[in-house]
C-alpha cells in the first residue's frame, strides 16, 4: 500500500472516531437541561428527574457493552468498512432523534439506538488501523486513535454549551418531533456524521480480513490467555476510575469547592487536551525510555496517587494540576493497554479489541453508580477509594508479559 493511500485511509478513520465522540462531548453539557425540559412535562420532582439523567447516561455505555463483541466478530468476517458504515448511519439516527424528542421515552429510545449502533465505530475502527499498520507502529497509530478520541470529547462540551444558548429562538412542534434551543448541537452532530458517513462510504476501502472459523470453544481458550485477561483487568479499572473521577469531580467542584460550571469546564478541558496532546508522544517514543509495562505501572501510579491527595486541595489552581497529573498517568496507559490488546492475535484483532471495548463500557457503567454511591459517605471517599484501587492493580503487572 502507498504512503498516501495509507495516510488517507487513516484520516478518515481518526475523522469517524473524531465525529463520534463529539456527539458524546456534545451530550455532556446538555443533557441535564434536555432532561429536565422533557421531565417537567410529566411533573416529575428534582429526585426523579436527577435519576432518569443518571440512568440516561449509563444506558448507553451499557447496550454498547451487550453488542460491541457482536460487531467485532461481524467485522473480522466481512470487513470494517461495512461495519463503521452502519455505526455511522446510527449515529446520525440517534443524534437526529435525540435532538427532535418530545418525550423521556423517545430520549430512552434515543440513547438505547445509539449505544447498539455505535458501538461498532471505535472498536472496528481501531481494529481496521490494526489492520494497515506494521506491529512496529502499531502503538504509534493507536495513540493518535487516542487523540481523535480525547478531541472529540475536548471539543464536544464547548461547541454543545455554546449552540444550546443559541438566540435563535427557535420552538417548533411537529408531531411527535419537537425542535427548540437545546435542540440545535444534536442537528450538528447529526449533520457532522451524515458528511463523514458520506465521506468514508466513498472513499474509505474495505480491509480484506474474511477469516476461517475453528469452533468456538477452541476459540475462547485461545482469546482467555491469562496475559489476556490481565490486560482486560487493567483496562476496567482505568476506565472505573476516569469516568468515577468525571461524574465526581463536577459534584464536587459544585458542592464542596464552589466552583462554577465554567471553573467545572475547564478542569474537563484540562484533562482531555492533556490526555490528547500526550498519548501520542507516550505511544511514539515511550518505548525508547521504558518498556510497555513499566509505562503501565508508572501511569497507574502517577493517576492513583494523584487521587488519593485530590480531596486535600482546596486551591482551585492546585485542584487544575492535579487534573492535569491525573491525565498524563492515564495518558500512559491506555494506548499501551489498547496496542497490547491488538498485538494478541493477528486472526482475531477485531473481536479482542471489542472485548477490550465491551470491558471498558463495564468500567464506564459501574463507575459513576460507584462514585455517587460513595459520595454519600462524604467526598473523601470516591476518590481515595479510587486511587487506593489504581495502586493496588499495580500488582497484576507481575502477570504482565510482552506478547507472543
Amino acid at each position: 500500500m502507498e504512503r498516501k493511500e495509507k495516510l488517507n485511509r487513516i484520516f478518515l478513520i481518526l475523522l469517524s472516531l473524531f465525529v463520534v465522540m463529539l456527539g458524546y462531548g456534545i451530550l455532556l453539557p446538555t443533557l441535564p437541561y434536555y432532561t429536565e425540559r422533557l421531565a417537567l412535562k410529566d411533573n416529575l420532582d428534582t429526585d426523579l428527574i436527577n435519576f432518569h439523567i443518571g440512568l440516561l447516561t449509563s444506558i448507553y455505555p451499557l447496550f454498547q457493552l451487550i453488542f460491541v463483541v457482536v460487531w467485532g466478530k461481524l467485522s473480522d468476517r466481512y470487513g470494517r468498512k461495512p461495519i463503521i458504515i452502519v455505526g455511522l448511519i446510527g449515529f446520525v439516527i440517534m443524534q437526529l432523534l435525540t435532538g427532535l424528542a418530545t418525550s423521556l421515552t423517545m430520549l430512552y429510545v434515543a440513547r438505547i439506538f445509539g449505544g447498539i449502533f455505535t458501538s461498532s465505530v471505535i472498536p472496528v475502527s481501531n481494529a481496521y488501523l490494526s489492520d494497515i499498520t506494521s506491529e512496529k507502529r502499531r502503538t504509534k497509530i493507536m495513540g493518535w486513535s487516542g487523540v481523535a478520541i480525547s478531541s472529540g470529547v475536548i471539543f464536544g462540551p464547548v461547541i454543545g454549551g455554546f449552540l444550546s444558548q443559541t438566540d435563535l429562538h427557535l420552538k417548533y412542534t411537529i408531531g411527535l418531533l419537537h425542535l427548540d434551543r437545546f435542540s440545535v448541537p444534536f442537528l450538528f452532530a447529526a449533520l457532522l456524521g451524515l458528511i463523514v458517513l458520506f465521506v468514508v462510504a466513498k472513499w474509505l476501502k474495505n480491509t480484506t480480513r474474511v477469516h476461517t472459523f475453528t469452533t468456538q470453544k477452541a476459540s475462547l481458550r485461545f482469546t482467555f490467555t491469562k496475559y489476556f485477561v490481565v490486560l482486560l483487568g487493567l483496562s476496567f479499572v482505568i476506565q472505573f476510575v476516569v469516568t468515577l473521577f468525571e461524574t465526581v469531580f463536577s459534584i464536587y467542584g459544585k458542592d464542596e469547592l464552589g466552583f462554577n460550571s465554567n471553573q467545572i469546564g475547564i478542569g474537563f478541558m484540562l484533562c482531555g487536551s492533556i490526555m490528547a496532546v500526550l498519548q501520542p508522544l507516550f505511544a511514539t517514543y515511550g518505548e525508547k525510555f521504558l518498556s510497555t509495562k513499566k509505562q503501565i505501572a508508572l501511569g497507574l501510579f502517577i493517576s492513583g496517587l494523584s487521587l488519593i491527595v485530590f480531596p486535600f486541595f482546596k486551591n482551585e489552581y492546585l485542584v487544575y494540576v492535579l487534573i492535569v497529573v491525573f491525565a498524563a498517568g492515564g495518558a500512559m496507559v491506555t494506548p499501551n493497554l489498547l496496542s497490547a490488546v491488538s498485538l494478541i492475535s493477528k486472526q482475531n484483532t477485531g473481536r479482542n479489541i471489542s472485548i477490550q471495548s465491551s470491558t471498558n463500557s463495564v468500567g464506564q457503567i459501574l463507575g459513576p453508580v460507584l462514585g455517587t454511591w460513595l459520595l454519600a459517605g462524604g467526598f473523601y471517599y470516591p476518590f481515595i477509594i479510587a486511587g487506593s484501587i489504581v495502586l493496588a492493580v499495580i500488582g497484576f503487572l507481575f502477570f504482565f508479559k510482552n506478547p507472543p
